[in-house]
């Protein structure tokens, strides 16, 4: 099958949800994609925020073939080694004190808000906890995530949705604090905006956030689905600011590339869900909960947090250099760690298709926004490379 018969294929089997590019994959090399006809391509992407560890590392991979060799799947009936080490090692990373393996992203939030909502209910018996989110954000596209995602078109053909939801202004206090009712239950963002433009929050935003959650025992709940797993230079973003949560999401680097998702808990928050609050057929099981656990291994072997604060700092001044090469077309520079983007006067989806014929795999955060989440091995060359390569795109 060549690559037009695969597109067609997909295209008559498939449902519409996404404009794919015209590009069919069929493996990759540490920071390189190559398609059907072998093509190279220089992956700025990682399929998202998630292939952390690059593509086809050999430790990795084989740890997946062992435990295939051993057992993938048995349920939350029973235990499983792979699965208490998992929580081991991402409690011990981040923090927090108990973890609930998901599937993905998505159901990650949909269990960080029921635990909101169970503690709130049982503290004052009533089911009507409300919760505030932050305009731009995204958390998901199930009904319960796609409640707290402060994007409108996102949300208005699905209603009517979780009720009780609110939207403050993001790295605006007083725009949250004016939301506080006694029915208030939790606070939700992300400490860095992804989907809504490569957004940092703000250290005093942070602050008086988890001033006030503490005064209004209120849960204070971060999404670090993308910006978590070393992201930002820190295993997880909060911990650069120096702020925990009491409820966190995590998923996409969590695996890379094997479906899981976690949401954790802290304290008083953590022993809230009971037996028969909560539950998943596929969450955790042996096959995930190994990946989880390789990940870490090899992000303490193959140093990836001393290597993304070194080529973070260079991808920076880098971005910095391209955006005063092309004042004309780029208004803004904004991110922490890996995890950049620049901000363009016009929508971005033809200069994404101008870098894949270059070889370079870009994505977007909203229509005017490049987002730059390369794998977190990148080298200074590849950066170089890529600049090169955009530079390129931007001569129109």
């Amino acid at each position: 099958m060549n690559s037009k018969e695969c597109m067609e294929l997909a295209d008559k089997t498939l449902m519409h949800t996404y404009n794919r590019y015209p590009i069919v994959w069929e493996r990759g090399q540490g920071v390189y994609l190559y398609d059907i006809e072998g093509k190279e391509y220089l992956d700025f992407a990682s399929g998202i925020a998630v292939f952390a560890l690059g593509y086809d590392n050999k430790e990795y991979n084989e740890a997946l073939k062992k435990q295939i060799d051993h057992i993938i799947h048995i349920s939350n009936l029973y235990y499983s080694m792979p699965m208490a080490y998992a929580a081991d090692k991402v409690t011990k990373a981040s923090g927090m004190d108990k973890v609930f393996f998901t599937n993905s992203g998505t159901e990650a939030i949909e269990g960080a808000i029921k635990l909101a909502k169970r503690y709130y209910y049982d503290k004052t018996g009533s089911a009507e906890g409300e919760i505030i989110a932050m305009h731009h954000s995204f958390h998901g596209r199930s009904t319960g995530a796609l409640a707290v995602t402060g994007t409108k078109k996102y949300r208005q053909p699905f209603g009517p949705l979780m009720p009780g939801i609110s939207f403050a202004e993001f790295n605006h206090f007083e725009s949250v604090k004016a939301l506080i009712t006694d029915k208030t239950c939790a606070i939700i963002l992300e400490p860095v905006q992804g989907e809504g433009g490569i957004y940092p929050a703000e250290q005093k935003f942070l602050e008086q956030i988890r001033k006030l959650c503490n005064e209004k025992d209120i849960a204070l709940i971060f999404d670090e689905i993308q910006c978590g797993m070393g992201r930002t230079g820190t295993m997880f973003a909060c911990q650069d600011y120096h702020i925990l949560p009491d409820i966190m999401t995590v998923a996409k680097a969590l695996g890379c590339g094997v479906p899981v998702g976690a949401f954790l808990a802290k304290g008083k928050f953590a022993d809230v869900l009971v037996p028969g609050d909560h539950g998943t057929t596929y969450g955790g099981n042996p096959l995930a909960t190994a990946a989880v656990c390789v990940v870490f291994d090899l992000f303490e072997k193959e140093h990836i947090l001393e290597n993304v604060n070194q080529v973070s700092d260079y991808l920076w001044k880098t971005l910095e250099v391209v955006m005063e090469h092309h004042s004309d077309k780029i208004i803004a520079h904004r991110g922490k760690g890996l995890m950049q983007g620049l901000e363009f006067k016009e929508p971005v989806n033809e200069i994404i298709r101008k870098a894949q014929k270059e070889g370079l795999i870009l994505i977007s955060a909203g229509a005017n926004v490049i987002r730059f989440v390369p794998p977190l091995i990148i080298q200074k060359k590849h950066v170089d490379t890529m600049a090169e390569k955009l530079e390129q795109c931007l001569i129109f």
